[in-house]
């Protein structure tokens, strides 16, 4: 591989396409970042995916690398022609190689990819399918400690094949997240989401190796307590809640990494609340209509005692209620929850 290495990038979905419901809290609280915020999946979810375009032998490259996730995670992937479908897939060679992250793909218009995979060298298609699932690159890991030699890099990248200007090499290189940002691991030198930089691009001089399958610790995050563990629940086990019940409904984070799973309807439109109520730190993510893939909001501690509520104008349908602990990787504990029309 030369130096001028191919590298994918991140799309970022257009705000006014996914600005989320606001939440209500008070002025000295503030809702605790869970990153990429809002952009995972629930867990258990059947994703649709749709070509627009490519060959038999680039379609089905795809969905073997896709299948490397699916085969860890508690997660499905079911290729197809839905004209919804929520991932949406181009082959065209002179765009290269990105996709939205997580549930950024449902923001986007049905007419317009959500993935492109011009060229296919090595891993890149598990990669993108990584980004689609609600991974992030993992050069841009905190934990990371790269160093880059900023100037070098920027001058690099906007050489072929990938001629970005200093704005997208800063976005999707030399940026880090923050650490409040991400659920993360530490830093992975062998994950399918590091690409290949050389050691002229690092103040260290080392650079990093291409890797083209799955690392064991991306196996173990994707199918761990952060991500799609294989113990949650899924939307047909989902626990009923009523509108405006005269009592709460009860529940409990039992098992590190569980996350419980409720639907109610939604009978005529109008500003419902949902909350939780206890000790128990819990995070709540609301989707819908009738779908267990749009994310709606999400909210960890803006109710009563830094319970989760989320206060959202909602049309007729079915929607799904997710709770989690805020420590996906250590918390259990009881709660209460319930869901009224104001």
């Amino acid at each position: 591989m030369t130096e001028r290495a191919k590298v994918c990038t991140d799309r970022i979905a257009p705000r006014d396409e996914m600005r989320f419901q606001p939440t209500t809290r008070a002025s000295d609280r503030r809702v605790r970042a869970i990153a990429p915020i809002g952009k995972t999946w629930m867990n258990g979810s059947k994703l649709r995916v749709r070509f627009m375009g490519g060959s038999p032998a680039e379609q089905a490259k795809a969905r073997e690398q896709a299948g490397w996730w699916t085969q860890v995670a508690n997660l499905q992937l079911e290729f197809g022609n839905a004209p919804d479908a929520e991932i949406r897939i181009a082959f065209d060679p002179n765009d290269g190689a990105w996709s939205y992250i997580g549930t950024d793909c449902r923001g986007i218009p049905l007419n317009s990819p959500t993935m492109n995979l011009g060229f296919l060298d090595g891993g890149t298609a598990a990669h993108e399918f990584g980004h689609a699932i609600g991974l992030a690159h993992e050069h841009q890991n905190p934990a990371g400690g790269i160093q880059w030699k900023e100037s070098v890099v920027i001058a690099e990248m906007a050489k072929s094949p990938n001629f970005w200007d200093a704005a997208k090499t800063r976005h999707n290189i030399l940026t880090r997240y923050r650490a409040d940002q991400i659920n993360g691991t530490v830093f992975d030198p062998n994950s399918i989401m590091l690409y290949f930089f050389p050691g002229t691009w690092t103040v260290s001089g080392i650079g990093t190796k291409a890797n083209e399958v799955l690392s064991s610790v991306d196996k173990q995050f994707i199918a761990g307590a952060k991500m799609y563990p294989k113990t949650g629940g899924t939307v047909s086990t989902a626990t009923e809640l009523k509108v405006n019940a005269p009592r709460r409904t009860t529940a409990s984070i039992g098992k590190v990494g569980e996350e419980d799973l409720f639907r109610f309807s939604a009978a005529s439109d109008g500003r419902y609340v949902i909350d939780t109520r206890g000790t128990t730190d819990v995070v709540m993510k609301l989707f819908g209509p009738n779908s267990e893939t749009a994310l709606i909001a999400e909210d960890d501690d803006s109710g009563y005692a830094y319970n989760a509520r989320i206060a959202a104008s909602l049309i007729a349908g079915d929607y799904y209620v997710q709770v989690r602990h805020y420590n996906r990787a250590s918390g259990v504990g009881n709660y209460s929850v319930k869901v009224k029309k104001e």
